[in-house]
């Protein structure tokens, strides 16, 4: 697919999980079919991630259609310093993974219709559901779609990053995620210096992202930064967690991925509930 490649590029895409719902604390299923909106927790969790990426510069900003998503990816931007009016794409190809007959159900139902089965419950598909590697396909589409979509502008760099060249968007991601406490920002693996072509905000679901890391990992051996390992691509993400990756593509080569951190939630730090 990236045959077609002429010259390199980076980017930088930063994942942020949606925040909390009411149904989330309940462990209910929400998966696709139960849209339920953010609880009074989830939005303040989306102004902490706001008001903690509010120096990040982004020129392309997704979410998932689902309205937990949306509110999440509106109360970041609205503490932007530079995007606050930033138009959102709304893309399917990021909603939560399927559950079928198990959304609107209890989490334990779901353990026990998986125990049922003789399965574990990460790999287990309820009927009506999407498998794992569905959603892992969903997944890669939409990554591709972006390479993709860098590339057919990283030619016309003026249209990109008018008045916000690539050093300024490097230099907004160091002042947050400093070199040596996340890990490296990253030097092209392969040798050179790539310019920053892209810096893309994406607002997605927990188990939608943990099969996109996954393929990360696997597919296209991501690195990790530091001390972290391949089990944390499986932890459960916080709510508004945010995992940063560098992507370099270069002339007929499949893209290299560099993790910068993962699931950080430095920014809830007495985000709580209140008290009634």
């Amino acid at each position: 697919m990236f045959h077609s490649v002429f010259f390199g590029f980076r980017l930088r895409v930063l994942f942020a999980f949606c925040g909390e719902t009411r149904l989330n604390k309940e462990k209910i299923i929400q998966g696709q079919g139960v849209d339920a909106p953010l609880s009074e927790t989830g939005f303040r969790q989306a102004a902490a991630a706001g008001q903690f990426l509010s120096n990040v510069q982004f020129t392309h900003a997704f979410s998932s259609d689902l309205t937990r998503t949306k509110q999440t990816i509106h109360g970041i931007l609205e503490k932007s310093r530079f995007c606050k009016d930033m138009a959102v794409k709304y893309d399917s190809r990021l909603r939560e993974r399927m559950y079928g007959v198990a959304e609107g159900k209890p989490l334990s139902e779901l353990r026990a219709m998986a125990k049922a089965a003789g399965e574990e419950c990460p790999m287990f598909t309820p009927p009506g559901g999407e498998t794992v590697e569905q959603v892992k396909m969903r997944g890669k589409d939409f990554f591709d779609f972006i390479c993709q979509l860098i590339l057919g502008k990283a030619g016309q760099r003026e249209s990109i990053l008018p008045g916000a060249p690539g050093s300024g968007l490097e230099s907004s991601l160091a002042e947050v995620f400093p070199v040596g406490k996340h890990g490296s920002l990253g030097a092209n693996p392969k040798g050179g210096t790539l310019g920053l072509a892209a810096s893309i905000l994406v607002v997605s679901h927990g188990a939608y992202m943990r099969s996109l890391f996954g393929y990360f990992l696997s597919d296209l051996r991501c690195s990790l930064p530091g001390a972290r390992d391949k089990l944390e691509l499986s932890s459960i993400t916080p709510n508004t967690g945010i995992s940063v990756f560098i992507i370099d593509c270069e002339e007929a080569r499949q893209p290299s991925i560099q993790c910068v951190c993962m699931n950080l939630q430095e920014h809830l730090s007495g985000v709580t509930e209140k008290q009634h």
